[in-house]
């Protein structure tokens, strides 16, 4: 059987073994005629239908058919040469097929060249080439790039590259020994991938068709970095200003190294070098990831003003690569520093005499702040009160120095306060006090509490009484102070003051050293002086008038009538002596004064109280009636005489009135009784014919005197009265001191000079009587005029 098969098979294509060529380009349209088969091959065109001719189908399509009414053979499918061809060993297409006529059978061959156009572009296998060059590749270097292809053939193949503008790269075109051409990227530049990590490049493959057909590739080339920058700070010097006493982990700086590398050659670590002292580093942290410098211990900037830090930036390259910078921390200074004030020196003690000027004391301020924090102003508080000055000698320092006067007196003490203060916000203060005490010079004389004393003493006082507690005071301190009392000596009727009297040197206790007798001394004068015991000793004194007073230590004495002790006055009185006729006159003398001298006569014992009257002021006793032939002829008359004492003292007198028939002859001026010669010695003889000599120019110049004033018409009466200084003759006054009758004066005389004293009669200015005084015997010896007028004068002080 398969060997009939075999021979039908050679016979028919002995039949066929003519072959009919055609040649048509690829892509030609559906329905294009290729050729009249029928009269290519010696067919009739009508038995084509009937003969069933047929075409070979090709890879499962039939790209042409024969059309049975004309014998045309046409294109019934597309044909694509690259797809019946895709093997590029030749640059010719043929498309080969049967053409099969039945009845008879009949086989013939074809061939239907399919030629090449140009209807495809170069391609690229792939559209992006990516390629990792080091940027430390040499300028030469060659880097093989992925070919294009081109399903045409022949002239429409690849027949160029082209490679986009670039500064480092260029192509080289190679041609294998099949035609196909290679290219290759060639490095015509070194790279540097800080300035361009990735160069985007453009690889077309143009062919040679006309019109030409391209493609392109993205050659993407990537530089590989090396470590080949080191790491850069913003700025080689960076300056941050940071307040004192920021807290812990306050934010200096944040530092930030750049590092042109890429990978660990970027990456970057940062610490301090050698140059940064290990002080600063107490004061600060680096953190050596992020670079960030912050606070780590206590910033006073009175401590440091400034920081110096120096930082190195180093990457992770195999061979790392380093930067460095500095930075200059300056410490902003706040005001948390209070002033100082310092007592650089002082004197504690200072005498009150000290000249305005001197220096007291030096001192200086200090403030660790600077700028306005630092500026300071020192001031002495309550200065308006204080006697000192503050001048500033120098830069922060000062001197207190005396503007007033000082006294120790008005104040010893001085606490002074210095206080100093900033100009910050707010301000800060600082005390300092210094204790200033005053010495004390003797610059106060000592002071009584009065410049004069008076004191009353009565008389017979004890001898050692205290008189007077005599005290100075003196505002100065110890010894300045200390004062002595001491009477200064004088002579008080020619008796020194010192026998007289005695004062307490300590405490200016006065005291009599004698007793007084007021009849005798009234009054005395004399100064006490105080004396510190300064260097040199100051003193002042004061006037003590001591005044003698009297007490009632003398009874009354009646001096007239006269007496002799015990015995008894008989008194005549005529029989026909009218009513109120003076009897007699009774006169007592007190040697007191004032009260104690003023004597009121009373009767103590009468024999007729109808008979007689008594005067009690004047001690006159006159009759109070006629006598009759009943009354006795003698009467008895007791009179008393008292004086205003307290207690009183009295004397009594006892008067024997007779009455006579006949008239007795009374005594007249010039009438005057004997005189014991004995006590009338030859100097009291002297005394009264001075006394009297004295009187009698007296008399005449006051007599001189009233005649002038009578000349010129003037008269002046002297008023009249119980209590008048002046009595007419034969009259008396109550005091008993002024008489101008001679017998009173007589009688007075005789009492006195008995006593030892001596009795002075001196005329009346107006001639009208006389003034009569009784002086002690030492004193008229002894005296002077000044004190005997002294003596008169006090007699008619005492009068009323």
């Amino acid at each position: 059987m398969w060997r009939l098969a075999l021979l039908a098979l050679s016979a028919l294509w002995s039949l066929s073994s003519a072959v009919t060529r055609y040649s048509i380009p690829e892509e030609i349209a559906e329905g294009s005629v290729v050729a009249n088969l029928a009269a290519d091959l010696g067919l009739e065109t009508r038995a084509l239908a009937e003969r069933k001719v047929k075409l070979d189908y090709i890879l499962s399509k039939k790209y042409l058919d024969v059309n049975k009414e004309t014998g045309e053979l046409f294109i019934a499918e597309k044909i694509d040469r690259e797809t019946l061809c895709p093997a590029k060993t030749s640059s010719s297409c043929f498309l080969k097929m049967d053409v099969i006529i039945e009845n008879p059978i009949r086989i013939f061959n074809i061939e239907l060249e399919i030629m090449d156009i140009n209807d495809n572009a170069p391609q690229f296998r792939r559209e992006r080439i990516t390629l990792d060059i080091s940027e430390a590749a040499t300028p030469g270097e060659r880097f093989s790039l992925t070919n294009a292809v081109d399903a045409d053939v022949a002239e429409n193949s690849i027949e160029s590259y082209y490679l986009s503008e670039s500064d480092e790269f260029t192509i080289d075109i190679q041609s294998g020994s099949d035609g196909t051409k290679y290219v290759d990227l060639v490095l015509k530049d070194t790279l540097d991938r800080e300035k361009r990590a990735v160069h985007n490049l453009i690889l077309t493959a143009v062919d040679g068709g006309t019109p030409a057909r391209s493609g392109t590739a993205s050659v993407i080339v990537q530089v590989l970095d090396t470590n080949d920058n080191a790491p850069q700070f913003d700025r080689p010097v960076y300056s941050v200003e940071l307040i004192e006493n920021a807290i812990v982990g306050t934010l200096v700086l944040q530092l930030s190294a750049t590092d042109l590398d890429e990978g660990t050659n970027a990456e970057v670590e940062y610490s301090y070098t050698l140059y940064t002292s290990e002080r600063t580093q107490e004061k600060f942290s680096l953190d050596p990831s992020t670079g960030e410098i912050r606070v780590r211990g206590l910033i006073d900037f009175e401590e440091v003003r400034h920081f110096d830090m120096y930082v190195e930036a180093k990457d992770k390259g195999a061979n790392p690569l380093s930067g460095q910078c500095k930075i200059t921390v300056l410490v902003a200074d706040i005001n948390d520093n209070a002033p100082d004030v310092t007592i650089k020196s002082f004197k504690s003690l200072i005498r009150e005499d000290v000249a305005v000027g001197t220096v007291v004391a030096v001192v200086s301020v200090s403030d660790r702040d600077s700028g306005e924090n630092g500026e300071m102003v020192l001031t002495v508080r309550n200065a308006p009160f204080l006697p000192f000055a503050l001048n500033k000698s120098a830069e922060d320092y000062y001197e207190l120095v005396v503007r007033d006067p000082l006294d120790r007196e008005r104040v010893s003490k001085y606490e002074i306060i210095f206080q100093v203060s900033d100009r910050g916000t707010p301000p800060l203060t600082d005390n300092e006090t210094i204790s200033l005490e005053v010495l004390d010079v003797n610059d106060n004389a000592p002071e009584f509490s009065q410049s004069s004393y008076t004191i009353h003493l009565k008389e017979n006082n004890e001898p050692g009484a205290l008189l007077c507690s005599l005290t100075a005071h003196d505002p100065d301190l110890n010894e300045n102070q200390y004062l002595v009392y001491f009477i200064v000596e004088k002579e008080i009727a020619n008796t020194s003051v010192s026998v007289l009297f005695s004062i307490n040197p300590e405490n200016g206790d006065l005291r009599a050293l004698r007793t007084f007798d007021f009849e005798r001394e009234r009054e005395f004068i004399f100064h006490v002086e105080a004396r510190d015991s300064g260097v040199p000793p100051l003193s002042s004194n004061a006037t003590v008038r001591l005044i003698i007073l009297d007490q009632n230590d003398n009874p009354p004495r009646i001096v007239s009538p006269w007496h002799a002790k015990g015995s008894l006055i008989e008194q005549v009185v005529p029989r026909a002596t009218d009513k109120g006729s003076l009897v007699a006159k009774v006169i007592a003398l007190d040697e007191d004064s004032a009260q104690n001298s003023r004597i009121t006569y009373q009767f103590l014992q009468v024999t007729d109280a109808t008979l007689f009257s008594l005067d009690s002021y004047n001690g006159e006793i006159r009759t109070a009636r006629m006598f009759t032939y009943r009354d006795p002829k003698q009467q008895r008359l007791i009179v008393i005489a008292k004086d205003n004492g307290d207690p009183p003292h009295s004397a009594t007198v006892t008067i024997k009135v007779s009455t006579v028939e006949q008239e007795v002859t009374q005594f007249t001026e010039t009438t005057e009784v004997p005189i014991e010669y004995d006590l009338f010695t030859d100097l009291n003889l002297y005394l009264l014919i001075g006394l009297g000599s004295v009187s009698f120019l007296l008399l005449i110049t006051i007599l001189v005197i009233i005649v002038l004033k009578c000349q010129k018409g003037a008269t002046k009466a002297a008023p009249q009265g119980r209590n008048s200084i002046v009595s007419q003759r034969n009259s008396t006054i109550a005091d008993s001191t002024l008489i101008s009758s001679d017998a009173y004066w007589y009688s007075l005389f005789l009492a006195e000079t008995r006593k030892g004293k001596v009795v002075v009669r001196q005329p009346l200015p107006n001639g009208a009587g006389f003034f009569v005084s009784s002086i002690p015997r030492s004193s008229a010896l002894t005296g002077t005029s000044e004190s005997r007028s002294s003596t008169l004068q006090e007699s008619s002080s005492d009068l009323p």
